[in-house]
């Protein structure tokens, strides 16, 4: 249940098949069949203060399930699902339908987003089918992640993405930051409301080199205003070092429990 669709397994989705390695595709009738049954969940992860400890807001993640209840890896729906995008946007907005529906009241929500699913349907502007469904949302602020880049193309959507939602003041949020397969798009970064590091940071704290870069991204990112977001969060001495790094907020199975005791 809790696998989701990460930054980096959406990143692959546009690799070369060489390196997708263990990534596969639905059969045509196991996609079709649960397009048509929509047996869509979601699950809401705790986006935790780093000072007061707590909830500051919920990231929303897409769950699907087989006939027999069991769950199906969501990075295996979203790469069957960009064979076509508008199967893709279909299943994608009905997505963002039942995660708005049952968010939780009250504090902000992050809802990932897919460029090609945004894009898909032609409608750039005020019209584009997202950004309505986001606007109509009234009990608390949306903040739209997006993912890092790992080509040109990817960077010049996300640019003309945040610029339509922040012209419809929706914030925006770049996830898994720090993942050695993602690239950096500094545009993109400039831009952005948040920055989501990812878990890869956790994983590789006692790598000095690699912690400079992280502790300079952070102070950039305070200095434009920006907030910090750590994923990857699992342990005490997770907290103990995310506190050491300065961000503002910390994500993570240490607090899949508040969920439960939210509402």
């Amino acid at each position: 249940m809790r696998l989701h669709l990460s930054g980096r397994d959406r990143l692959a989705l546009r690799r070369p098949p060489h390196l997708m390695k263990n990534k596969t595709h639905l059969s045509p009738s196991t996609l079709i069949e649960l397009m048509e049954s929509q047996r869509y969940g979601v699950e809401y992860q705790p986006i935790v203060c780093i000072k007061t400890q707590e909830i500051y807001a919920f990231e929303c993640l897409s769950r699907f399930f087989n006939r027999d209840h069991s769950t199906i890896r969501p990075d295996l729906v979203y790469s069957s699902l960009h064979d076509s995008p508008l199967s893709l946007f279909q299943v994608e907005y009905q997505q963002k339908k039942l995660q708005l529906s049952y968010a939780p009241n009250t504090v902000d929500i992050f809802v990932n987003l897919d460029q090609d699913s945004y894009f898909s349907t032609g409608a750039l502007k005020s019209d584009n089918p997202f950004l309505k469904l986001f606007k109509d949302y009234k009990k608390s602020k949306i903040i739209v992640e997006l993912i890092e880049n790992s080509e040109i193309n990817d960077a010049i959507m996300s640019l003309a993405m945040i610029d339509n939602l922040s012209k419809n003041n929706i914030h925006t949020a770049i996830d898994d930051l720090c993942n050695p397969q993602s690239m950096v798009s500094t545009a993109v970064i400039q831009l952005v409301d948040y920055i989501k590091l990812d878990k890869y940071v956790v994983n590789n704290r006692s790598n000095s080199n690699f912690m400079l870069l992280v502790k300079s991204m952070i102070s950039y990112a305070h200095s434009a205003n920006k907030k910090v977001i750590l994923e990857g969060v699992e342990t005490l001495e997770d907290m103990q070092f995310a506190k050491q790094l300065n961000v503002d907020f910390v994500q993570g199975f240490l607090y899949r429990h508040l969920f439960k005791n939210f509402n």
